[in-house]
């Protein structure tokens, strides 16, 4: 009460001032006109005769246009009304003045408070302050509102504010009326408000007339759930709602209602789950279905608000109504995503039989089809939040494609992270989850199923021709890269959590062929996928590298010695070895990788790697080797066998170097051949017998020489092709 009683003597300051600031610009303007020069006018009128000369010419023209155009363009959105603007610019001009107020006014508030503390003013009276300040807010803004009318639906939003919170106090402090009668008061001042607001024509006021009936609830509440009573109440609310947007299409009114009304819903669906909440859902889900239409019905047009409701109002009466369900171990989950979706299909033939296959048509069968597909996921107990959020954002991505309007853009990036953070939450039950999932078919990863098909359609719906270049295409790419780690995870875990019984070797093993497979196929469909070059690139490299760690880091040898596997899983070991070939064969010649630095020196230490420790895998397993011989065998094969591996890996590499022209490959050839003889002559003979070092020396001798003669032969080759070349060229000259 106290700070409406300021409020009320800052305005008839502020009013007196603004009356006389008026006049002043009034006679400022009258000034301004008469010193225009007649010059100025009369270009002025000419510019003015030839323009309407050209709006007559082109008259016929504009008419033609309009009506071809206001079949296809939309009122999407209503021009954007300034409603601060004046007060800002007042308190801009005035604000020394305001300040001068507002400090005067504040000794009198102390005042005031100071007799409250003294007890001049009782808990009656200062009710009968609190309601009179209020109604003076109202009785001022009646006034004032023709010459302000912004400013004024302020100060009548203020004043209802300030019945609203007399009303609060008087109950909850000073208990002067029963619940009953402040629901009663509270319910009268919402009337009040939005009379008010209907009276003025004053979208502004209405906003904070829904405010205050939204919030009425909370300020009368004794802490005792009496839900049925609240609903019933804000299910009123949201129909008186809609009753004003339906005759004064004020947008605004409908989202605040919605906001509110899914806050009270979700509250007590978590605080008290019981069925009869599935009639407020659905009482609910009528009401903002019906406001999303409201366009619709009347122009046969969806603005991008109404489509963004329409998402909503969906998916969010799905997530309550399936929760209850689930709670309360009810069946079948997919009955609300069914009827749900029956309603969209039934927009959507709509707009089939008038054969307007456009945007309205896309929306409804939009809608309609990702309620079915998640009504499939729900009936195969697919975990619900995870669900409905992926089919969500894959459902915002297409509307976006098909409408072309940001929002839907912003609101499915928004989402998508929001559905990877509970994918991973989703995970985690293979860690918790007690009792055994069983294979495919089981909750966690049904869910993974419906994220993997949501990214692949992602990732169809963002493919992009891939000559063409563009601002996002750094976010894109990282947005490719997150689905192909979701689908990539969502199967590594479920082939983890169903190997998990078996030897760690098994599920390392298989791990590593997976993510080998796995990343190979990415690299087979990068056309399809419309990966860039950088990302190819990068795939590669990731490829690669899980090479050099499936083929240094495996186990087998020992796990086949201890008997903890057969020898036949070796043969499964290998597989690794068909993606490597193709990939050095058919993918790699056809990307830029091997312009890269690091091209030809990577793919060449796999293939060293992998010969050599197949070689040496083979060799153990070819000697009955057990746990006492092992050592000696290793130390064996890297004396004697290895360097002849490696020379002659080196001669491969040099020949093909050579009959190719690619220097890269002379290098690693040549490098090899030094690493190999280095470890011959400073390690390897030192630790030999004299047999292994007699034919050590023999075998790398001759491939020695064997690389040489081929290395000078090849040199005579190019130098005859040369000289015949230079010989045809005079001939021809």
């Amino acid at each position: 009460m106290i700070y409406a009683l300021i409020t009320i003597l800052i305005l008839l300051i502020v009013l007196v001032y603004q009356k006389l600031n008026r006049k002043i610009q009034i006679l400022e303007q009258k000034i301004s006109d008469l010193s225009k020069d007649k010059a100025n006018i009369e270009k002025q009128e000419q510019s003015s005769t030839e323009t309407i000369k050209l709006q007559t010419l082109s008259n016929e023209r504009i008419e033609v246009g309009q009506t071809v155009k206001s079949e296809i363009i939309e009122e999407d959105s209503e021009p954007e009304k300034d409603w601060l603007t004046p007060l800002f610019d007042f308190i801009k001009q005035n604000v020394l003045t305001i300040i001068g107020i507002f400090t005067l006014v504040l000794g009198i508030g102390y005042f005031v408070k100071y007799a409250i503390d003294k007890n001049w003013i009782g808990e009656n009276a200062r009710m009968g302050i609190g309601f009179l300040a209020g109604f003076i807010l109202i009785i001022i803004a009646h006034f004032i509102r023709k010459n302000y009318t912004i400013f004024s639906s302020i100060i009548t939003g203020g004043g209802i504010a300030v019945l609203y919170f007399t009303t609060t106090i008087a109950f909850r402090e000073y208990h002067l009326f029963t619940q009953n009668t402040a629901f009663v008061i509270t319910c009268a001042i919402t009337l009040l408000s939005i009379f008010l607001s209907y009276r003025y024509n004053s979208e502004t006021l209405i906003v904070f007339s829904l405010f205050g009936g939204f919030l009425a609830p909370l300020m009368i509440s004794t802490g005792q759930s009496n839900y049925i009573f609240l609903f019933t109440y804000l299910s009123l609310l949201n129909i008186g709602m809609l009753i004003t947007v339906y005759l004064k299409n004020w947008k605004s009114v409908g989202w605040i209602a919605f906001i509110f009304t899914a806050i009270y819903l979700y509250f007590w669906t978590i605080e008290k789950t019981d069925l009869t909440s599935i009639i407020f859902y659905i009482v609910t889900y009528i009401i903002f279905y019906a406001f999303a239409l409201q366009n619709y019905l009347k122009t046969n047009l969806l603005s991008k608000l109404d489509i963004l409701m329409l998402v909503l109002i969906n998916f969010s009466s799905i997530i309550g109504l399936v929760y209850i369900f689930s709670i309360l171990r009810y069946e079948p989950l997919s009955i609300f995503p069914l009827s749900f979706a029956l309603i969209n299909v039934f927009f959507a033939f709509r707009e089939y039989q008038n054969k307007k296959f456009e945007r309205n048509y896309s929306v409804f069968a939009g809608i309609g089809i990702s309620l079915l597909t998640l009504a499939v996921a729900l009936q195969f107990k697919t975990h619900l939040i995870t669900s409905v959020w992926a089919i969500e954002a894959s459902l915002l991505l297409y509307i976006w494609k098909k409408t072309n309007h940001n929002i839907f853009k912003i609101f499915f990036y928004l989402l998508f992270p929001l559905v990877i953070l509970s994918q991973i939450m989703t995970w985690t039950e293979y860690i918790n989850n007690e009792k055994h999932l069983i294979l495919i078919l089981n909750p966690v990863f049904l869910t993974s199923l419906v994220v993997i098909a949501s990214c692949f359609f992602n990732l169809i719906l963002l493919k992009k021709d891939s000559k063409e270049k563009s601002d996002t295409e750094f976010f894109e790419n990282a947005f490719k890269v997150l689905c192909f780690g979701v689908i990539y995870l969502s199967i590594l875990f479920e082939l983890i959590y169903q190997l998990s019984s078996l030897n760690i070797v098994v599920i390392i093993t298989y791990s590593f062929l997976y993510s080998i497979v796995f990343t190979s196929l990415l690299l087979i469909l990068k056309k399809r996928l419309s990966i860039s070059e950088d990302l190819e690139n990068l795939l590669i490299y990731g490829l690669l590298f899980l090479f050099i760690a499936h083929i240094t880091n495996s186990q087998i040898v020992s796990a086949v010695i201890a008997k903890e596997i057969g020898l036949s899983f070796y043969w499964i070991h290998l597989i690794y070895l068909v993606p490597l070939l193709y990939l050095i064969i058919k993918l790699i010649p056809q990307s830029e990788f091997l312009k890269q630095k690091a091209g030809y020196l990577l793919i060449s230490i796999v293939c060293i790697l992998s010969v050599s420790f197949e070689l040496y895998r083979i060799y153990i397993f070819l000697n009955n080797t057990t746990y006492q011989n092992i050592f000696q065998l290793q130390e064996h094969f890297s004396i004697l066998y290895l360097p002849i591996i490696w020379a002659v890996l080196s001669c491969g590499f040099i020949f093909a170097g050579l009959k190719k022209n690619i220097p890269e490959l002379n290098k690693i050839g040549f490098g090899l051949l030094g690493i190999t003889i280095l470890k011959l002559y400073l390690y390897d003979v030192w630790q030999m017998d004299n047999v292994s070092r007699i034919i050590a020396f023999i075998i790398l001798g001759i491939i020695l020489l064997l690389s040489s003669f081929m290395f000078q032969k090849f040199k005579i080759m190019l130098k005859t092709l040369v000289d015949k070349n230079e010989n045809s060229i005079d001939k021809d000259i």
